[in-house]
């Protein structure tokens, strides 16, 4: 058995903009069979770190939030607090940077609502019973709406190679001790022929972890959370990921907490991926780099596992845009994401979901 897949490119025209295709997608896809009469939706994204520029932009949103009311439903835009300290940290912060970046009421008709309270706080625990977590702390109020549409840019990233549906509902809608439980064992080392002790670790440590040592950074294991935001504020790229079985840990933690966002929304969620802008990192980075491949179009369905597969597999068939930071697997079939992170293995998270009957990796693509 495989499962649908509906895919839309970017061409539009006069006759039919981009925003009626999505509108058509979104149709296809069942958002009818999730949104009802009177129903709380969540729409879950990623607002975006200040000074980053690849995250959704915020009139699909509104495409969506419009969709979504036309059924009857009441849509919000939320997320949940980030473990590191950054512009999204706290609620205040969170929605700030929000609606600075567009996602102001009067651009996507909806109101903010974060997830996990003012300061991430706020969470409610769901018992899984699986190989890491037992009980998941899940933002409370992904867990108290009636259906979830979960919106995701689809992307590169450090820790699980890309990020898409279940890094957006996995690691997005869990509170901070949610995201402290998926980050540990995820620990970072320093490089020290790189280390110039400019000290920017220290400062950004939230946690107190990092200090200068004979002009070189060290991180105390103790004090550690894992959340590797260090990795990604380094200048010198000093300090990068301890690679291991942490890894694959932390991948398999990200599948099971999805499971728990998902337990009490059967037949009440819809994925969405957003493959543009296909940055080779996070957009938890204060900046974006050059995309890796070109704006391929927008994905939908009701399985998590399958958007993600059909994802990658249509990034991987693409050949990598010349300015973009990739020096290997630039031809079209090779594999992008091992080459931005050869020793982060992505597919185990695949093969994992499918494993705890998140979804199936085997898929029906559609093109709307």
């Amino acid at each position: 058995m495989s499962s649908d897949v509906y895919f839309i490119n970017f061409r539009a025209s006069f006759k039919e903009n981009l925003f009626k295709k999505l509108d058509r997608l979104l149709d296809a896809a069942g958002i009818s069979d999730v949104v009802k009469q009177r129903r709380l939706v969540a729409v879950k994204l990623h607002f975006g770190e200040t000074g980053n520029n690849a995250f959704i932009r915020p009139i699909f949103l509104r495409e969506i939030v419009c969709k979504i009311k036309a059924l009857g439903g009441a849509p919000f835009l939320t997320d949940a607090n980030t473990l590191y300290a950054g512009t999204r940290c706290d609620s205040v912060h969170h929605t700030i940077t929000a609606i600075q970046n567009g996602f102001a009421y009067s651009v996507v008709d909806a109101p903010i609502i974060i997830a996990d309270g003012l300061r991430g706080r706020n969470h409610t625990g769901v018992r899984i019973d699986q190989k890491h977590v037992q009980t998941a702390y899940i933002g409370s109020e992904i867990i108290n709406a009636d259906a979830l549409i979960a919106v995701a840019h689809f992307k590169g990233h450090e820790f699980s190679g890309f990020g898409g549906s279940l890094k957006n509902v996995g690691m997005g809608c869990a509170s901070r001790a949610g995201k402290l439980v998926q980050h540990s064992g995820v620990s970072p080392k320093v490089k020290p022929k790189k280390c110039i002790g400019c000290g920017d670790c220290v400062h950004h440590c939230s946690w107190g972890a990092i200090s200068l040592v004979e002009e070189t950074a060290r991180i105390d294991p103790e004090k550690c959370i894992g959340c590797g935001e260090c990795i990604l504020i380094c200048p010198q790229s000093a300090i990068q990921v301890k690679h291991g079985k942490s890894l694959p840990d932390f991948m398999e933690k990200i599948v099971e907490y999805s499971l728990a966002v998902l337990k009490n929304k059967q037949g009440k969620a819809l994925f969405l991926n957003f493959v543009n802008n296909v940055s080779p990192a996070c957009d938890c980075w204060p900046a974006s780099d050059a995309p890796i491949v070109r704006d391929i179009g927008i994905l939908a369905s009701t399985d998590p596992v399958a958007i993600d597969q059909a994802s990658a597999d249509l990034v991987n068939r693409e050949p990598a845009l010349a300015d973009s930071c990739l020096k290997t697997g630039r031809a079209a079939g090779d594999d992008k994401f091992k080459a931005l992170y050869p020793r982060v293995d992505w597919e185990l998270q695949l093969a994992y979901a499918e494993r705890i009957g998140l979804g199936k990796r085997a898929y029906n693509l559609t093109q709307i």
